[in-house]
């Protein structure tokens, strides 16, 4: 492939080459798209050409032929950018977040939908269900579980009264940062961020800030927006936050879990076909009576279905009932996990699918 003689200049123009060539296969492959859009028929918004099953085989395929030396993530990232472009050719998709810009939520955005897409930024995580039910939002992306600090609560509690389907997941690996006008640690007084990021950072923060008023705010990025508002104050946010309000990052990755991850949920309008490796979102509500979790989870363990998770929250329906989250894996349209949720029915006060998704790509 290289050859050991060639000079700069001829490197260059072989570079030159392939440019050319990736030019003309992306406006081609543009072309293709347009031809889909024929295919389905006029009039059809964004939303109706967009199959997340779809663009998850695809990207699944380009993990599978990457040899390198670009890694995974970054092929996948390079792939989703041009479905992304060639999405949005006659409308972009409108995408709901926990704003206000600069949040990791809006990162998760561009992680699964690309620039091409248009975000949205709301004001709390209850907004962003309420716009996508209202057809404001095409789909809404929201968090709901950290590798650390586990589940966000609220995300939960919203499925309780929203129809909202989840359509997807994205996994974030999250890195804090201390972001401020200042670059002296000892000038700073107050530190502000989302009550999440302070425990993520409680230990460095002990460390190396014992003294300071920790302030928690609706999101990093209205932690950063508050912070560049005093010389004595800080945020602990994501690196582009600090670009977006004119931040010093003071101190990085100051995370206490090197393996920090935010897991966040697509959340939308209608249920999708199987991508060939999904996972499946449901909501059970029981009484509390004896054996009434083991007759819930028993009807997949005989079918060797793998669950992945479960939480449970009150059910808001009465004293001491509560609704279980379970994560579970495989598609609603599978044949046995059709079995088991006949069969929990008539043991449980309610079941009902959130959504069947892909499973999170790199």
């Amino acid at each position: 492939m290289n050859d050991p003689k060639a000079s700069l200049g001829q490197v260059r123009e072989r570079i030159d080459s392939i440019d050319r060539q990736i030019q003309e296969l992306i406006s081609e492959r543009a072309n293709w798209a347009q031809e889909v859009a024929k295919v389905k028929g006029e009039g059809l918004s964004a939303i109706d050409y967009y199959r997340p099953e779809r663009e998850a085989h695809v990207l699944r395929m380009v993990v599978d032929r990457n040899q390198g030396p670009l890694s995974d993530a970054e092929m996948v990232r390079l792939f989703r950018e041009i479905m992304s472009s060639c999405l949005a050719q006659e409308e972009p998709l409108k995408i709901g977040f926990l704003g206000p810009e600069g949040t990791f939520s809006e990162q998760a955005v561009r992680k699964h939908f690309g620039h091409a897409a248009y975000g949205l930024p709301l004001g709390s995580i209850e907004e962003v269900f309420q716009e996508v039910a209202a057809g404001n939002a095409d789909f809404g992306v929201v968090p709901v579980e950290n590798s650390g600090q586990g589940m966000i609560q609220v995300t939960l509690d919203m499925f309780l009264t929203s129809d909202a389907r989840i359509c997807g997941e994205v996994e974030l690996r999250v890195h804090q940062c201390l972001l401020a006008l200042t670059d002296d640690l000892s000038k700073i007084k107050r530190v502000y961020s989302h009550p999440q990021s302070l425990q993520q950072c409680k230990t460095w923060l002990r460390l190396n800030l014992p003294d300071v008023e920790c302030v928690a705010v609706a999101s990093n990025a209205e932690a950063a927006r508050q912070a560049r508002q005093s010389g004595d104050a800080a945020a602990i946010a994501g690196e582009t936050a600090g670009r977006v309000y004119g931040l010093k990052t003071v101190a990085g990755a100051i995370e206490d879990r090197a393996d920090n991850t935010t897991r966040f949920l697509v959340i939308g309008r209608s249920l999708f076909p199987p991508s060939g490796n999904d996972r499946t979102s449901i909501l059970v509500t029981v009484n509390d009576k004896p054996g009434a979790l083991y007759h819930v989870l028993n009807p997949f363990a005989v079918r060797d279905i793998s669950l992945n998770r479960i939480e449970s929250r009150p059910a808001h329906t009465g004293k001491w009932k509560y609704a279980f989250f379970i994560d579970i894996s495989g598609h609603i349209a599978d044949e046995p996990l059709q079995a088991a949720l006949k069969e929990i029915e008539p043991v449980a006060e309610q079941v009902r699918v959130l959504g069947s998704y892909p499973v999170a790509l790199p």
